[in-house]
């Protein structure tokens, strides 16, 4: 009896050795492939070689979950060199900037040419002028006006959300998009394969029977089951008949028109534009779009000459993992280290990089009004707590932060003193500067910018002003919420 319990013991401890040895060995190989083979930064290579290893299964989870990346260099091979005029505008405008023969409607634009400088040489994204800018923060007004523009087509319309749903707001576009489509409307829609699991396929199968070009950008094996988290694109960009863009942070679903009652009020900031800056956008779709569907589909699509409209002058500026620098980040960071007096923050998630994290702090410290602004309500957790704790960092420094109260605020908006601001679809977090594909325009013109900053300061009215005090009594849970948030800020 004792030999049968010693020879069943050792079978078991023979067996748990060998799962364990077979386990160490598939982490080691892993872990070889995140380091060699994946070349990330050093600081999130690190956190997932760690993550493997000390979470074995759970770790393997969310590392295909999060953390890999299908091999960027097969993903993005398709993607070539932008229009040929293009690359010849691009020079010709860097050439001027150099010179110091290029003309601008607001002379101010004159102090920064090292911005401008830095957009044409990092993707070539080049300064339109004679551009009219309309701001929206309400999405009820927002898609009214959408859905007018898109009523007076014409010839066709470029149409792409990072979150599309076949919702009371969904079913509505889509009615119209049919509609447009019947009069002989060309109409291209592109959508994210994982922001758009709600865009039912029966829906689809509607749309593409009226003739509807549907594109989906990354898809996952099935269209609601997506475990690709990374390279999503995160852009919303609408373009019609080559005079109107759209480009900000709505979506399309109920809860950004205040129809989701789980959200509340839904504050976002988007932008209408009529001008020049219209062709960028539209190149920015066309080359979305030709990496998730035909590129036959955009002949005829494409134009360089727009009429004049009005008097803003602005840089579309696009980033995410396949262009040759981190042009929002970077322009963030332009914005932060040129700053006078005031850097106004508007953003769902606050999880900066180191350098922009720096730059924040030597703005405190030199004397600089840092104002920033945040949802009180969480709707990704880890997200909201890793936020919470790099804001704790600042405030000590004389950061002035609000938690907004009235609903959800999605707004992603950066403002620098009187005169440039950002508006789009990138958030102030590592995902958008790195794992997103993200467009935002920087407007150069005091009105625009005191539109925003009023609109900031209205909000500070619905908001939470956290203190240094508030934030030292928290919890000893809420502490370590932030803690191990912040641990894994590299990879959210």
């Amino acid at each position: 009896m004792l030999t049968n319990f010693l020879s069943g013991s050792y079978s078991v401890i023979r067996a748990y050795f060998l799962a364990f040895s077979n386990l160490f060995i598939l982490n080691l190989a892993l872990s070889a492939v995140i380091i060699f083979l994946e070349r990330k930064k050093p600081t999130s290579t690190l956190l997932w070689v760690m993550t493997v290893n000390f979470f074995p299964v759970f770790g393997f989870i969310l590392y295909l979950l999060l953390g890999q990346d299908m091999s960027r260099r097969k993903m993005f091979a398709e993607k070539q060199s932008v229009d040929t005029n293009l690359r010849r505008q691009a020079k010709r405008q860097l050439r001027k900037i150099k010179w110091g023969s290029m003309t601008y409607h607001n002379a101010r634009i004159g102090d920064y040419e090292d911005m401008l400088q830095m957009f044409i040489r990092g993707e070539r994204e080049m300064l339109t002028r004679d551009n009219d800018v309309e701001i929206f923060t309400n999405g009820p007004d927002k898609f009214n006006q959408l859905i007018k523009d898109i009523q007076e087509a014409k010839e066709f319309i470029c149409f792409q959300y990072y979150i599309f749903k076949s919702d009371g707001l969904g079913r509505r576009l889509q009615d119209l998009l049919i509609q447009k489509a019947e009069e002989g409307v060309r109409v291209l829609m592109l959508i994210d394969g994982m922001g758009g699991r709600n865009f039912t396929l029966k829906d689809r199968r509607r749309l593409r029977a009226h003739g509807i070009k549907i594109a989906v950008f990354f898809p996952g094996i099935l269209p609601r089951l997506n475990t690709h988290m990374n390279y999503r694109n995160h852009r919303k960009i609408v373009v019609i008949d080559h005079e109107i863009g759209y480009v900000g942070g709505f979506n399309v679903g109920d809860e950004y028109i205040n129809q989701n009652p789980s959200f509340g009020y839904w504050r976002d900031t988007h932008l209408r534009l009529v001008g020049p800056a219209v062709r960028d956008l539209q190149w920015r779709f066309f080359l979305d779009y030709r990496f998730a569907g035909n590129e036959d589909d955009f002949i005829g699509f494409t134009k360089l000459s727009y009429p004049v409209k009005g008097d803003k002058e602005l840089v579309i500026v696009s980033s995410g993992p396949d262009s040759h620098a981190d042009s929002i980040r970077n322009g963030y960071d332009r914005m932060i280290t040129r700053a006078k007096q005031d850097i106004y923050i508007q953003t769902p998630y606050f999880i900066p990089d180191e350098g922009l994290f720096n730059s924040l702090k030597i703005a405190l410290m030199a004397g600089k009004n840092v104002h920033i602004m945040i949802p009180q309500k969480r709707d990704h957790p880890f997200v909201h707590w890793a936020s919470r704790s790099f804001i704790g960092d600042l405030l000590p420094l004389g950061a002035d932060v609000y938690l907004y109260q009235d609903g959800f605020i999605h707004s992603k908006v950066v403002l620098m003193d009187d005169f440039i601001s950002s508006v789009g679809t990138a958030n102030f977090d590592i995902r958008s500067f790195i794992l997103n594909f993200e467009v935002n325009a920087f407007i150069f013109d005091e009105d625009i910018n005191g539109k925003l900053v009023k609109k900031f300061w209205m909000d500070v009215s619905h908001s939470k002003h956290l203190t240094w005090e508030d934030y030292q009594k928290r919890s000893n849970w809420t502490k370590i919420r932030e803690d191990l948030s912040r641990l894994l800020s590299p990879i959210l």
